[in-house]
């Protein structure tokens, strides 16, 4: 399943920087975020190969959630694609937008491939493996490199969004010994996380699923853990909720490793 991932990520990220290099127009979705060609034709090319691969898998995708093609995923397995996370970044001719596919099992992402085209690296997670790949200008894998969280230290550094700081996410920095804090876009955090260049990523605004899946997939397989207010592991496959749309998002904080543990 993986290198169906990586080789419909690396033609879906192929095409989106051709159109990041040669200009392109930028729409609004009903909900007021902003779309460009690049996020449609990186969605068509991943949703091909999955359904080549495994046409019996139901695939979530953001565009065409949006478009209100919407398979029933209920006691199902099944895939989150987000084509262009970071769309803000993209417009902003910023280089962390990310192509993300992932594979929920039960409520959880098992696998899962976070590519920064712009920047020539992707991430992947599996089951107890977390890798970061090395993709040349061809769009060639170069090297595979295995990462794992770090140990938590006494004093954190801290991932945030630049779009979405608020007086929450401040206080929280505040009070958990936060020294420093780095802003980056997309789900970039959750790999940075994931191969030991900071500790916690605290998101107090709101995401949907195909935002977070494949980032939380590469943590999880990196030996972090992404969890709710509640202090449970954030579920995929939220529908029929109550007090938000489908595959809405509750409040989370990613954490990387384990607090060190403390000798006499």
């Amino acid at each position: 399943m993986l290198a169906t991932f990586e080789t419909a990520a690396l033609e879906a990220g192929k095409a989106i920087l051709e159109v990041y290099r040669a200009g392109y127009a930028v729409a609004l979705k009903q909900d007021m975020s902003p779309v460009t060609i690049a996020d449609e034709r990186a969605e068509h090319i991943i949703l091909d190969y999955l359904a080549r691969d495994f046409p019996s898998i139901p695939a979530i995708a953001e565009e065409s959630v949006s478009a209100g093609r919407i398979p029933d995923i209920r006691g199902r397995s099944f895939f989150l694609v987000d084509p262009l996370d970071g769309t803000r970044e993209f417009i902003e001719h910023r280089d962390e937008f990310t192509v993300n596919i992932a594979y929920i099992m039960n409520g959880t992402p098992v696998a899962g491939i976070v590519y920064a085209p712009a920047l020539g690296i992707a991430f992947t997670g599996e089951p107890g493996k977390a890798r970061k790949l090395i993709i040349d200008e061809h769009f060639a894998i170069t090297d595979r490199l295995t990462i794992a969280v770090r140990q938590r230290p006494d004093k954190l550094m801290a991932l945030a969004s630049r779009c979405n700081s608020n007086a929450i996410t401040e206080s929280f920095l505040t009070h958990n010994d936060v020294s420093a804090c780095t802003s980056i876009g997309s789900s970039l955090k959750f790999c940075l996380l994931a191969e030991g260049k900071a500790d916690v990523y605290p998101r107090f605004a709101r995401t949907m699923e195909w935002d977070t899946a494949a980032g939380d997939a590469v943590l999880r397989a990196a030996g972090g853990v992404t969890l709710t207010a509640d202090g449970d592991p954030l579920a995929y496959g939220k529908i029929d909720q109550a007090t938000d749309s489908d595959f809405a998002n509750p409040h989370f904080i990613c954490w990387g490793g384990k607090k060190n543990a403390v000798h006499a």
